[in-house]
C-alpha cells in the first residue's frame, strides 16, 4: 500500500524518462499518505486508443467518478 497504476496510450519510455516517472509518482505518494518509498508499488499500463472508451474511460472514469480527484476534459 498505495498502489499506483497509470494508463496510458502507448508510447516507450526511456529508461530515464521511466525513472523521472516513478521517482515523481513515488515521491507524491509517499509525502501524501506518509509512508516509506519501499511500500509503493507503481504500474504503467498501455492501453490502445482504440480500447481506451472500453477498458478505461468507461469503467474507471465515467462508472466512478465518486473517486476521482481529478477529471480529464475530454
Amino acid at each position: 500500500m498505495p498502489h499506483v497504476n497509470i494508463k496510458h496510450f502507448p508510447k516507450q519510455l526511456t529508461a530515464e524518462e521511466s525513472a523521472e516517472l516513478v521517482a515523481g509518482v513515488t515521491a507524491a505518494v509517499t509525502k501524501a499518505f506518509g509512508c516509506d518509498e519501499g511500500v509503493v508499488s507503481i504500474a504503467v499500463e498501455p492501453v490502445a486508443q482504440e480500447e481506451w472508451q472500453d477498458r478505461v474511460y468507461g469503467p474507471e472514469i465515467a462508472d466512478r467518478k465518486d473517486l476521482l480527484h481529478k477529471t480529464p476534459s475530454y
